[in-house]
């Protein structure tokens, strides 16, 4: 299948706007500024595009959910954070074609009747957030940025705000808590966003390559879009493979083929001498599987029905020689540093879970500990937390003690047959339950 989003690489020059206008970049704003924004949103809702950040909502439909009466400004963000661990796609579009990103943020901007758009960025990115910023000065001395883009008159400027580095500012609302200057926490729901966003006004938060998608649906329509994939699981998808394959990056294919056509195509399989033990489908949050669900197509409806999530499409491969509870207290360790502490069930949950689980892997565990893990991570998710942190740490974890068991019984087994050293009472641990020796 031609590339789509990763037609650029190998261009030379692919970063300069005389390049993306060559290749026919801008036609898409251009249609739009033709349409009206109502049309703009329609053309998307036809095409079913779903959000590429994580949740997969139509995007379309989050559009319109923007009051059309609100007098006062609109704002849209393009969410370039990309802290999934296993994900590493939107910094990739960036690399390349920084002017599709732009376009991209332009068409969305006009559909929500927007004039102002930010590009949060981690701090960590700072050659793509030059990029951008090049990327940007280009666009506005050819006339697509500014005030009365060509001659259409409408206004946009589009700015980028560099984050701190912190996980949870992924999360949108935390993300717009960052952009006005406070700490990153997330923000309770309702009011959403697009109702009351950044700086108190309608806001759309919308991911990279979701945004990406936009100039070729424009040009080519929604109905070439929507031909792409499968229904309500449309388009090509950026799939970020990592781990124990053969040739690790980024792969552009069609959504809904399997992990198997993707470990086994592209990435070459597995790595000499193994074999398959476990994926994880949408990055480290989402619930892992084991080989034996290699063929479960990789998109949204799919991902859900097998009872993990497509996530953004970060798919971190584990061969045989990978110690299961060993990877849950690796995960353990990220999320507990990650957690803003705002919500107890995750602040103290993610804390413990760690403490457990690098508890049964220095040889101290004990016959409770699997049963306590899952009570842990079943207090700390479905809904307990203001934001999907409490789950981006319960869902992989409690997955791990569901689909391994025999692992943590090996590590509790091998514990009770050796002598048993007594482990350091940290400053910070307290007398909590599950910790000590």
């Amino acid at each position: 299948m031609e590339s789509v989003l990763l037609r650029a690489r190998g261009v030379p020059n692919s970063r300069s706007i005389d390049t993306y206008l060559a290749a026919g970049g801008w036609s898409g704003f251009a249609k739009a500024l033709s349409m009206t924004p109502d049309a703009v949103v329609q053309e998307t809702i036809e095409s079913e595009l779903r959000g590429r950040g994580g949740a997969g909502f139509p995007t379309g439909r989050k559009w319109s959910f923007v009051p059309k009466d609100h007098p006062g400004p609109r704002y849209l963000i393009c969410n370039a954070d990309e802290s999934e661990p296993g994900t590493f796609k939107d910094r990739e579009i960036i690399e390349h074609d920084p002017h599709m990103v732009l376009e991209g943020i332009a068409i969305a901007s006009y559909a929500i009747r927007s004039n102002t758009a930010y590009i949060y960025i981690r701090g960590e990115f700072v050659r793509w957030a030059a990029l951008l910023e090049d990327a940007i000065g280009e666009a506005h001395r050819q006339g697509w940025l500014g005030r009365n883009v060509k001659g259409s008159g409408y206004d946009l400027d589009i700015w980028v705000h560099r984050g701190a580095g912190a996980y949870i500012c992924g999360e949108e609302t935390a993300l717009i808590e960052s952009i006005e200057g406070k700490r990153g926490f997330p923000r309770l729901k309702p009011p959403f966003p697009a109702v009351v966003g950044v700086f108190g006004k309608p806001t759309v938060v919308n991911n990279v390559e979701t945004l990406a998608c936009l100039p070729h649906i424009l040009t080519k329509g929604a109905k070439w879009f929507a031909s792409i994939g499968r229904p309500k699981n449309t388009g090509t998808k950026l799939y970020c493979v990592s781990g124990h394959v053969k040739r690790p990056g980024v792969y552009e294919l069609p959504m809904g083929v399997t992990f198997r056509e993707i470990i086994e195509g592209p990435c070459g399989g597995i790595r000499e001498g193994h074999t398959l033990k476990a994926f994880f489908p949408g990055g480290s949050s989402a619930p892992v599987m084991r080989a034996s669900e290699v063929d479960v197509r990789a998109d949204f409806d799919a991902c859900a029905e097998a009872g993990t999530m497509l996530g953004s499409g970060g798919v971190i491969v584990l061969d045989d020689s990978v110690d299961m509870v060993e990877t849950a207290a690796n995960l353990a360790h990220f999320y507990a540093h990650e957690s803003c502490g705002q919500c107890t069930p995750c602040r103290e949950g993610s804390d413990w879970a760690r403490d457990i689980l690098d508890r049964i892997v220095a040889g101290h565990g004990r016959p409770a500990d699997p049963e306590t893990l899952l009570r842990i991570c079943r207090f700390a998710s479905q809904g307990m937390t203001i934001c999907p942190l409490g789950d981006a740490f319960s869902l992989p974890i409690s997955s791990i003690v569901k689909k391994f068991p025999e692992e943590f019984e090996r590590h509790i087994r091998a514990a009770s047959t050796v002598p048993q050293k007594k482990l350091p009472v940290l400053p910070w641990a307290g007398s909590r339950p599950g910790f000590g020796s």
